[in-house]
This record gives C-alpha cells, sequence and structure tokens, in this order.
C-alpha cells in the first residue's frame, strides 16, 4: 500500500514539542527587550548573492519575489528606529532538497544594536543552550578550523596546495581542473572536510573571521570579514555579522555580485535599492544573525531530519 501522503509529516506530538520551542524561544527574546516583528514574504527585490537562488512570485504579470532571508526588511526597520528585533520567518530558497533542506523552512533572525559578532555569538550560546542543553559554545578561527581538518592554512594556500588537500579527500573530481577561484575550494573543503568536524559532541562550534571574499554583509576588519557559523553535530545552524553599514561599500558589494552572476551566466538580479536608502539615512551599528529553526528543533527533538519537525515537508505540501 502507498504511502499516504495527505498525511502530516511530523507525528501530532513531534508537533506540539516543535510548539513549546517557538514559546521558548519567543521568551527569551521579549525577557531582553527585543521587539517581535514580521516582514513581507514576497517582495520587489529578491537577493544578489551568487550562492543563493530565489524563487520567483507572479502578481499581475509582474515579477517578485520570495525572500530567502527578512534581513533587507529588517535592516530598514532598524534604520526607521525600531531598536533591537527578531524574527520568526518564513522563508524560500531554489536549492537542494534533502534531510537538513526544503525549499520552505523557518529562519530565527535577530539584530541587537552597538555589539559585535563577539557579543553577538554570546547571546546565540545562551540560547543554545537553553533549547538544547548543550556545554558552552566553543570558538575557533575559520584558519584554524581549516589547519585542523586540511592542515593547511586557507588565507595562504595556493591552487596546488588546495588541490592537493581535495585529492586526499577523494574530492578532486567536483571541481573542474582549470578551476581558479579559491573560494570554490574553500567552500567545498568546508562543507566536505571542515563541517562534519565541527560540533560532534554536544558542544555547538562557532567558527568565525571569514576570508573577506566572503564577507557577504559583515563588516571587514584586518583583512578579515567579522562573520561567524555556528555548527553542532556537524550541522550548520547559524550565520552571524557584525553587519556593514556603509551605503557606498553595500552598493559595491551588490554591483560586485552582479558582475560574478554575469560570468556564471546566472539570472540577474538588481539589487534592492530600498535597501541602499535605509542605509543612506542610517543603520544603526549592529550584528546580525540567521538561525535554521528546522534543524534546532531537528537536532534538540534528537530527529535525523528536517521533515520529522516539519508539518508539512515538500514532498506532502
Amino acid at each position: 500500500m502507498s504511502e499516504q501522503l495527505w498525511r502530516p509529516s511530523a507525528s501530532i506530538e513531534l508537533l506540539q514539542k516543535r510548539a513549546q520551542i517557538l514559546i521558548a524561544i519567543r521568551q527569551f527574546f521579549n525577557q531582553r527587550q527585543y521587539l517581535e516583528v514580521e516582514t513581507p514574504v514576497m517582495a520587489h527585490f529578491g537577493t544578489t548573492d551568487v550562492y543563493l537562488s530565489t524563487i520567483k512570485a507572479l502578481f499581475r504579470n509582474h515579477p517578485y519575489y520570495l525572500q530567502t532571508s527578512p534581513e533587507f526588511h529588517m535592516k530598514r526597520l532598524l534604520a526607521a528606529g525600531s531598536g533591537p528585533i527578531f524574527q520568526l520567518a518564513r522563508v524560500f530558497r531554489d536549492d537542494e532538497l534533502g534531510r537538513w533542506h526544503n525549499p520552505e523552512f523557518t529562519l530565527l533572525e535577530w539584530y541587537q544594536l552597538g555589539i559585535d559578532h563577539h557579543a553577538l555569538m554570546d547571546e546565540v550560546d545562551l540560547l543554545l543552550q537553553q533549547l538544547l542543553q548543550s556545554a558552552p559554545m566553543q570558538r575557533k578561527t575559520y584558519q584554524e578550523a581549516f589547519i585542523e581538518t586540511c592542515e593547511i592554512d586557507p588565507f595562504a594556500a595556493t591552487i596546488t596546495q588546495l588541490q592537493d588537500v581535495l585529492q586526499r579527500n577523494q574530492l578532486n573530481n567536483v571541481l573542474g581542473k582549470d578551476e581558479q577561484d579559491r573560494d570554490q575550494y574553500l567552500f567545498l573543503l568546508m562543507s566536505h572536510v571542515v563541517e562534519p568536524a565541527l560540533g560532534k559532541a554536544n558542544v555547538p562550534v562557532a567558527v568565525y573571521n571569514f576570508p573577506q571574499s566572503q564577507a557577504a554583509l559583515a563588516k571587514i576588519n584586518d583583512g578579515v570579514a567579522e562573520r561567524f557559523e555556528v555548527y553542532y553535530r556537524g550541522v550548520e545552524l547559524a550565520n552571524g555579522f557584525h553587519e556593514l553599514t556603509d551605503a557606498t561599500a553595500q552598493a559595491k558589494r551588490f554591483a560586485q555580485d552582479q558582475a560574478i552572476r554575469s560570468t556564471k551566466g546566472l539570472d540577474s538580479v538588481a539589487a534592492d535599492t530600498f535597501l541602499i536608502e535605509a542605509l543612506e539615512q542610517g543603520l544603526p551599528p549592529c550584528s546580525g544573525v540567521a538561525l535554521g529553526i528546522d534543524r534546532l528543533i531537528a537536532l534538540a527533538l534528537q530527529q535525523d531530519s528536517i521533515a520529522k519537525i516539519m508539518s508539512f515537508a515538500f514532498d506532502r505540501a
């Protein structure tokens, strides 16, 4: 007999436990005087990020974009004087589908004023200890993580040395032999060698200070991007930034993204002019982080895939 696809992906018992975790998250932020906000799921602009693909929608035959993150809208709220804010947002990505991926998922995103990425890691640590009953978070630089797992310095290694590491880890056939983009090697090693080794025990690990070529929307200081990623039991949970507040620098990064997208033959995506205008108005110094709620809940409830804690995963949507 075929599987009854009308039924929820998760048991009602697990959905009840999920609801309790969401209540605990809201209590965590309410106690810290954060304002809970809601921002549009469908908007005029997508993301120029080369490594994210936006799902398009049509309204009155005009193209719109399902948001990959509430970040730009939340920064517009910050520029308008909202103060510290958080959101449990539904987001969409035209990405892979698997144990830890679904095209529609829930992000917890929050922003605190006047702190850097190190102080924000402290808050992430407190939240994870409460929800996962985990040990205090370990921290290591991006450079340290690569030296420990790949035995190379990611900031100094040559293309040849990076190719050698791929070969040692049986990844030498993934990229083309003529690939000269260092970040492509670093991304591959990060996802297949470094990440699986992080947070294997009941200890989350934060990796911080990334190459400036991977800054995304983070400030750059002393040649490194002031951003971090958090891993638990080999799964990426969160991505945080000491946020870029300079409108001119942000516009340049959008333009760089667009140029790379053109080179790679990717769809052209217009830069979000609303965000640039907000930055010109003045984004207060802040740090922000996005945390994958479905992954967090699955790990907290000791499930081996996010489908088991979602009402209806993609195959039943």
